[in-house]
């Protein structure tokens, strides 16, 4: 471990945070995780302390291999939820001067889609909850400016990856999966029509659980087929609605 006053420069360096936009999804509406700050323990100041913020923290030089490996970190220590670098997709930097009231600092935004799962508070964090996106707080620092352009670029995957599969459950239905992309674009289809597009993708799986169908209130049952997803992406697949 490095000594006080080991690294000496000529010039002034910044530090380096990841923050985390993790989405999860009710069965109704797209939640996001939020921490509330609690005082840092290793800090004769506390910025934003009793305030929400994403979840995040500083690059630790000697055992984060990469920023990404700092955000899954700090997402274990936050808030007990396990994830690995390949479930983070990166969204971009924030620079600006004055982000961070403590001293200059350069964060790296993620996302990641995860099965909505039970949370809880550690380390610096007080709490730890799955906010409705129509029920956001004022978030501390710019992280109401990274949910904005997270939630942006979020609009613009779902036409290009399985965002809706990562967030449901193994087996679901049409209707769960339309409520899904509703949610996410902030739209409403026509249920006959996204049916028939969704299953003229040919990356459906019918499932047959044994549940009796009672003519056509019981909806059918479906699995997202990975593999036939794989080899259309591979030509240029993406949906469109």
């Amino acid at each position: 471990m490095a000594k006080k006053g080991q690294y000496i420069y000529e010039y002034p360096h910044p530090a380096v945070t990841a923050d985390c936009v993790v989405f999860g999804y009710d069965g109704k509406e797209i939640r996001v995780l939020l921490i509330k700050r609690g005082k840092e323990k290793e800090a004769s100041t506390s910025a934003y302390a009793g305030e929400w913020a994403l979840p995040g923290g500083f690059l630790d030089v000697e055992r984060d291999l990469t920023v990404a490996h700092t955000a899954i970190r700090e997402l274990r220590e936050e808030t007990l939820l396990r994830l690995s670098v390949k479930d983070l997709k990166e969204v971009g930097t924030y620079s600006e001067i004055g982000r961070d009231p403590r001293e200059r600092v350069i964060t790296v935004a993620h996302y990641a889609l995860v099965k909505l799962a039970e949370v809880h508070s550690d380390t610096d964090a007080e709490k730890a909850e799955w906010y409705s996106l129509s029920d956001i707080p004022s978030l501390a620092f710019d992280h109401d400016r990274i949910l904005r352009d997270t939630l942006s670029r979020l609009k613009r995957d779902i036409h290009f990856e399985p965002i809706g599969f990562e967030l449901l459950p193994e087996v679901f239905t049409l209707p769960q999966l339309q409520n899904l992309y509703e949610s996410i674009l902030e739209v409403k289809f026509d249920r006959r029509n996204f049916a028939n597009k969704m299953k003229h993708y040919g990356i459906l799986s019918e499932v047959d659980d044994g549940t009796p169908r009672h003519g056509t209130r019981t909806p059918l049952k479906y699995r997202f087929d990975k593999d036939n997803y794989d080899r259309l992406k591979a030509k240029g697949f993406q949906l469109e609605f």
